[in-house]
């Protein structure tokens, strides 16, 4: 891991790091060939040319980054989460409601090779 995203990691507020950490972990999962490294400031993952966004703000973790028709249908679920055009605002306690099949799901849509 670079420097750059240690630093980041370590500067997570401790009532965002579990959902940092589950949704990173996700990510991982289900793309254990992406590369990870800060871009905007925040954590991206790159698969080829695809990336996807992880960031934390005031409230929570947002993802950024895909096209709205790669989302797996996750934005149409989940329309409060949304927050403009391809991201998403997650406060830990509404994603705690979020199966982690939904999350990989919009996780493959977003960074799967068309």
């Amino acid at each position: 891991m670079d420097q750059a995203l240690l630093d980041y990691l370590g500067r997570i507020p401790p009532e965002h790091r579990p959902l940092f950490d589950r949704l990173h972990g996700i990510i991982l999962e289900e793309h254990p060939d992406a590369t990870v490294g800060i871009s905007y400031a925040i954590p991206t993952y790159k698969v080829g040319r695809r990336r996807l966004f992880l960031g934390v703000w005031k409230h929570g973790v947002s993802i950024y980054g895909w096209g709205e028709d790669r989302d797996a249908g996750f934005s149409a679920r989940h329309p409060d989460l949304k927050s403009g055009a391809a991201t998403l605002q997650l406060r830990p306690d509404a994603a705690a409601g979020i199966p982690d099949q939904e999350f990989r799901n919009l996780v493959h849509a977003a960074l799967d090779p068309e």
